[in-house]
């Protein structure tokens, strides 16, 4: 069976977790270089096929009003550094774990496997040593990679 794969970022109108790393970086970190931060969440779906990922896609995954998906990774583009945090093997994940249960409800079947993570682009003139720093405030060590 397939895996299937999905992006999904807030449109900026509604992009508060982007906006509130974006002053914690800066306020916080004193990283007044960074000028934007951008957060996408990425889902691994496999046990289902191809028509209840689609379904999925617009009613577990994303909200269509709120969200923007997509099918690939974005390019980071000139100035923009980018990283993904998962879970560790064994720690346990939310939000893969709701995402599984409403799958499941969805198709009155079996329980698909779910993983997700996060991925951050950072935006601005941040040099190794700040952007070593992001990672290090954005990632727990002790759940996280």
């Amino acid at each position: 069976m397939s895996v299937f794969r999905i992006y999904v970022e807030k449109k900026p109108a509604f992009a508060v977790e982007a906006k509130s790393v974006l002053h914690d970086l800066r306020s916080s970190l004193q990283m007044k270089g960074v000028t934007d931060v951008r957060v996408i969440n990425r889902y691994d779906v496999e046990g289902i096929d191809e028509t209840v990922f689609n379904m999925a896609s617009t009613t577990v995954f994303s909200e269509p009003a709120v969200d923007v998906t997509y099918s690939e990774l974005l390019k980071p583009q000139q100035g923009q550094r980018m990283f993904a945090v998962e879970y560790l093997p064994g720690q346990f994940d939310q939000r893969a774990d709701s995402c599984e249960q409403c799958i499941q409800i969805m198709t009155q079947g079996d329980r698909p496997k779910v993983r997700s993570a996060r991925i951050y682009l950072i935006k601005g003139q941040v040099s190794d040593e700040q952007f070593a720093a992001i990672k290090h405030t954005l990632i727990n060590p002790v759940e996280a990679r």
